[in-house]
């Protein structure tokens, strides 16, 4: 009888966490993303390390948006990101194997976890945000398009100290808009997402030079983003 009444509350919480986050993943569907998790807590580090408060983010639609910088991003983190299911398997396994010899582990995540902890969950890593990551993903995969999750990424993404998507890092890094980043500006970006507090787009380093130069290459190989639909020939008429 005593276990009852906290089985409920329990039963409730899972209830409640389970509609609140489907509710929120399909509201997103629809809705710009104008503060995230990441936003807030950057917010907080800044205020209580005594620095200057900088939060520069703009919403802006996918169309608003360089086609280069999808191209750049997924030549750059997540190759097989308009086929895969959110999770690259081929890229796990081979980051799982690698890392039975490598110090530095390296992550297999696609741009759909990304944009599943950028949005709804926090920054440090461990094996309890990985297990909500891997849900928020699924729910991402399920219910937005693969043009929706890539424009969610591209307006959340952090691109420098306190500029988060591509309306602002265009602006504060580039003095233009997204529409008008260049694609060097685009690799540039891309080259720096690993690290945006270290590396510096506006100012790249030999490092991210070289990198820009291999984010290049690999978005000429890369299939194009979005897909392009391939048009019906009309039939011809049948002779009678």
């Amino acid at each position: 009888m005593k276990l009852r009444k906290p089985l409920r509350y329990l039963r409730n919480l899972i209830l409640i966490f389970f509609l609140s986050s489907i509710g929120a993943v399909i509201i997103y569907r629809f809705v710009p993303v104008y503060v995230t998790p990441l936003m807030v807590i950057r917010s907080v580090q800044q205020v209580f390390s005594g620095e200057k408060l900088i939060c520069k983010h703009t919403w802006v639609p996918f169309d608003k948006i360089s086609p280069n910088l999808p191209m750049a991003v997924i030549a750059s983190e997540d190759n097989r990101f308009a086929s895969h299911n959110g999770f690259d398997m081929v890229e796990i396994k081979k980051a799982m194997k690698e890392n039975e010899t490598r110090k530095r582990k390296r992550g297999a995540s696609t741009i759909s976890q990304q944009t599943a902890k950028n949005v709804f969950l926090w920054p440090k890593s461990s094996w309890v945000r990985k297990g909500f990551e891997v849900y928020f993903t699924f729910l991402i995969e399920t219910f937005w398009s693969k043009e929706r999750i890539m424009t969610v990424y591209l307006n959340s993404i952090e691109m420098g100290n306190g500029i988060y998507g591509a309306q602002a890092a265009a602006k504060y890094k580039f003095k233009t808009t997204a529409a008008k980043l260049t694609r060097g500006q685009c690799a540039l970006i891309a080259a720096t997402l690993p690290n945006p507090i270290r590396f510096d787009s506006a100012h790249p380093s030999p490092y991210i030079q070289r990198r820009q130069g291999q984010i290049l290459r690999l978005m000429n190989l890369v299939p194009k983003f979005p897909p392009v639909e391939k048009k019906e020939t009309p039939q011809k008429k049948k002779k009678k």
